[in-house]
């Protein structure tokens, strides 16, 4: 879900700041690590009804899903380090989001700008986040968790959402997190089909031409394999308590074969260079911010 407008829109004096550059955020969310995490905070904002539904009604994630998810991942990287876009990026989100409504499987109605819902969808990446990072990075620090929590509100105030409809501290953040796990979660139509091992997935229809026709003519063979991956990473990185909740079955076995996957990562990734570690627009606002930092120290120095 993203705009395809390659200029720049101008600057409200109202729009909220995205993350700082140095952040939590600005570290991690451009990481390939994201990558591997992104499944378990779409499935667990999909385990809610309300969510579900607007995902099984509207979404195109059965018909184009390599395009909704390239959209999806290029909107999260511009809330974060879209500079003046990312305000924008809100805006239109939920310009989009204003059609979505209807009846879940419960005959309940929802509406996905409905404050509980809309607000749900989003705090789920802090709890995904946290849990990822302690298994392919490192576990956070009490500090860093608490600015990761905070820049996660901001980012959320780029979405339009408003701060009496998110937790404001860490420590009211986990009280909220366990209602919505004990009372609402459910393993739903899309949960089990984000999950599933016998989907019907058409082959990437992305990249160079010799490379997807590579893809479509291997895809028999690396779709089984991809599926089997994709459900073992969604279940064993989201955070356990949310896997119970949800009903999800995951072993020791699975466990340790997680372990002896992120071990691996950890060693790999720090010492990718960066053109490898970061997704472009993270890359393109890592050189700017470096920039912007060499003109500051130099017009520091000549004014010395």
């Amino acid at each position: 879900m993203t705009s395809s407008d390659t200029t720049v829109p101008a600057h409200r004096a109202t729009d909220p700041a995205p993350p700082p550059p140095g952040g939590v955020l600005w570290t991690v969310a451009g990481d390939v690590r994201a990558l591997l995490m992104l499944p378990a905070a779409l499935t667990l904002q999909v385990a809610h009804p309300a969510v579900g539904a607007g995902v099984d009604d509207h979404s195109v994630f059965r018909t184009d899903p390599w395009g909704r998810g390239e959209r999806s991942l290029r909107s999260l990287q511009l809330w974060v380090y879209g500079g003046p876009a990312a305000a924008e990026e809100g805006r239109r989100l939920r310009r989009l989001h204003r059609g979505i409504q209807g009846t879940d499987a419960h005959g309940r109605a929802y509406h996905a700008l409905t404050p509980a819902y809309y607000s749900w969808v989003h705090a789920t990446g802090f709890p995904v986040y946290r849990h990822g990072l302690s298994l392919l990075a490192r576990p956070l620090t009490e500090a860093q968790e608490r600015q990761l929590y905070a820049e996660w509100l901001q980012v959320g105030r780029i979405l339009g959402i408003h701060d009496r409809d998110m937790p404001q501290t860490v420590e009211d953040f986990w009280p909220y997190y366990r209602r919505v796990l004990d009372e609402d979660l459910e393993a739903n139509t899309v949960v089990r089909e984000l999950i599933a091992t016998d989907a019907r997935l058409p082959a990437p229809d992305y990249g160079p031409r010799a490379l997807r026709l590579l893809l479509r003519l291997l895809w028999p063979v690396i779709l089984p394999r991809f599926l089997r991956l994709r459900a073992f990473l969604t279940v064993g990185l989201m955070p356990p308590e949310a896997r119970a909740a949800i009903g999800l079955e995951w072993t020791d076995a699975q466990e340790r074969t997680l372990r002896r996957f992120a071990r691996v990562v950890r060693a790999v990734v720090p010492v990718l260079p960066e053109r490898l570690r970061y997704l472009p627009l993270a890359r393109r606002a890592r050189r700017e911010a470096r920039r912007t930092a060499r003109r500051g120290a130099s017009r520091a120095r000549r004014a010395s």
